[in-house]
């Protein structure tokens, strides 16, 4: 929840808040929630029901925890929660309060008794996508980068995958780009597992616009992989969102890959844009049984992320 200390009180808290508080109330229908916040007296006022959120107060830089929460995995001795190094996308922002959220959470017990491992390695939730069968998609962009790791080989990011996540292919994207994301590419900006066989991503059809060269060959390299039975991935492209501008003329990095699965449901992220009700309309045939629910979140891409960076899953 966006507090006093963060970018967020600059564009007034309330507001800043409510996007947190729809999240939240939309996956607490079907499952519990926890919620980290400075002080819960300072939120209670913002939620018509509690029901199924358990408040958490305590200290953190920032707000997306898909980024710096720990990795859920299992191991060959049950389930483990991976804590890996968080330093701010390569050192752009403060994090050391944001690496240390892991720790603290289970040092108090809310992961029960499953174990949390440190891993001395950065690597952020946003910068992977899993199929749950041992694929991981990624770019080399952001594992790659010098400001991660040092810049390491595929080849060297790899072993760690396969030695911490159980990866057992990996899918690596050299191409895509989305403006004003501070992440050097996300995958979860720009394509997603649908299901083992399915991959959503963003698609842009239009030349004149600045994303236009490096998604189409981003479409070019996904249409290259195969699945882990040899065939063709099927390709769901999301339309790509009209640009919108924030601060100091700004373009927001506006992406309806940044949706989110819970239980029973799937969020996705809406800005105001004319393709909104489109891409709840694909998602909605790309996850058959699933009620699809539409979070208004222009105010989060107006700080540099969206949906699903603004939650991360745990499973103990």
């Amino acid at each position: 929840m966006p507090h006093e200390g963060s970018d967020w009180a600059r564009r007034g808290l309330r507001d800043s808040r409510t996007p947190f508080v729809k999240i939240a109330q939309a996956i607490a229908y079907s499952q519990p929630v926890y919620l980290l916040c400075r002080k819960k007296s300072d939120i209670d006022d913002l939620f018509c029901s509690k029901q199924n959120i358990i408040f958490i107060e305590c200290d953190y830089n920032d707000t997306w925890t898909r980024d710096y929460a720990p990795l859920s995995a299992d191991s060959s001795e049950g389930k483990v929660l991976l804590d890996f190094r968080f330093d701010g996308w390569g050192g752009k922002y403060e994090a050391e309060l944001d690496d240390a959220v892991g720790r603290y959470l289970g040092k108090k017990g809310y992961f029960g008794t499953t174990p949390i491992k440190r891993v001395e390695f950065t690597l952020e939730g946003g910068s992977i996508e899993c199929d749950g069968e041992g694929t991981v998609l990624t770019t080399s962009s952001c594992l790659c980068n010098p400001n991660r790791n040092g810049g390491l080989s595929k080849e060297e990011v790899e072993e760690v995958l396969r030695a911490h996540i159980g990866a057992r292919r990996i899918l690596w994207l050299d191409h895509g780009y989305l403006s004003g994301d501070d992440t050097d590419g996300h995958i979860d900006m720009l394509a997603r597992f649908a299901d083992r066989e399915t991959i959503l991503y963003i698609r842009c059809d239009d030349p004149s616009d600045e994303h236009y060269e490096e998604l189409s060959l981003m479409e070019e390299q996904l249409a290259s992989f195969r699945t882990a039975e040899g065939k063709p991935y099927k390709l769901v492209p999301l339309p790509m969102c009209d640009a919108a501008y924030g601060d100091e003329g700004k373009r927001m990095p506006l992406s309806y890959a940044n949706f989110l699965i819970s239980n029973k449901a799937v969020l996705y992220p809406t800005y105001g844009d004319r393709h909104d009700r489109e891409a709840g309309d694909i998602l909605r045939g790309s996850f058959p049984g699933r009620e699809i629910i539409p979070i208004p979140s222009l105010s989060l891409s107006a700080e540099g992320g969206s949906l699903h960076c603004s939650t991360m899953q745990i499973n103990y």
